[in-house]
């Protein structure tokens, strides 16, 4: 069983910054990939941004293409989020997830299938 834990939501005022943390323990590793999905109040969950073990090929949102950038240290088995210019749209829940892919358009996995963190609230409102 994979156990991910994230850290580093809060409150941001639009424009600003934040740095999501993910860290991976149990089988650590049966994983290939780690990444980032959302859920804003009222709206289905989404793919934000995945980064395979190697650190290449890694996809983004159109949304936030630009804005933020997804990195690992696959030794430390822990994903960050680097999120600038954040936008009132941003708001959400942030979760971490294992084994993301993106096909076309279509991310993998659906809501809370295979292994998902508890998530981290993102607020950005001044």
């Amino acid at each position: 069983q994979l156990h991910l834990v994230e850290s580093g939501g809060g409150l941001v005022q639009p424009g600003g910054s934040l740095r999501l943390s993910c860290v991976a323990s149990g089988s650590t590793l049966n994983y290939w990939s780690l990444g980032w999905f959302r859920q804003a109040p009222g709206k289905e969950h989404e793919g934000v941004a995945c980064i395979p073990r190697s650190g290449s090929g890694i996809n983004y949102s159109t949304s936030v293409r630009g804005r933020f950038t997804i990195s690992i240290d696959d030794a430390q088995n822990t994903v960050y989020l680097q999120m600038n210019s954040l936008q009132p749209e941003d708001t959400g829940i942030y979760y971490c997830v294992a084994n993301c892919e993106l096909y076309g358009s279509k991310w993998w996995p659906p809501a809370h299938s295979g292994s998902w963190g508890q998530g981290t609230q993102v607020t950005v409102s001044s």
